[in-house]
């Protein structure tokens, strides 16, 4: 069981960082050099299949990665322990900062996109880093974890 569950947490893990950082790096930069009207129609697409997926990735990732901290001993216990939190702070960062400015981005109108309008954009992208980077570490820990154990 515990070798199963390797597997899938490094799956998951792997994903998570995997799918953050491909939106950095090439999304993020196209979705800022876009015109609002064009961004707020693109991003409206972009969500629509991703923000019903990767929320269960992330639980399940955390959750998995819990279980393993449980079960270990010695160093790989930290290290489980430790992508727990870096996975928590994806869901967290995710659910308080990046979703939000999802939603009012896709009640969007064309009619809102006048002078008074505030691009989301810059915001997002910085909350979508500091995402990244804790998806990245959270890998690199389970991974580490998986070796040693």
């Amino acid at each position: 069981m515990v070798e199963t569950l390797s597997v899938a947490v490094l799956v998951g893990t792997g994903l998570v960082a995997g799918v953050l950082f491909a939106v950095a790096i090439s999304v993020v930069p196209a979705l800022i050099a876009m015109t609002p009207e064009h961004y707020v129609a693109t991003h409206k697409l972009l969500g629509r299949h991703y923000d019903r997926i990767m929320p269960f990735v992330v639980a399940g990732s955390t959750l998995a990665d819990l279980v393993l901290a449980v079960r270990a001993e010695g160093p790989p216990r930290l290290l489980f322990g430790a992508a727990v939190v870096c996975m928590a702070g994806v869901a967290a960062v995710s659910q308080t900062r990046n979703v939000p400015i999802n939603r009012r981005v896709k009640a969007t109108g064309p009619a809102d996109l006048g002078p008074g309008w505030q691009d989301p954009r810059p915001q997002w992208r910085d909350w979508h880093l500091v995402r990244t980077c804790c998806a990245a570490a959270g890998c690199t820990l389970t991974a580490a974890a998986v070796v040693l154990s």
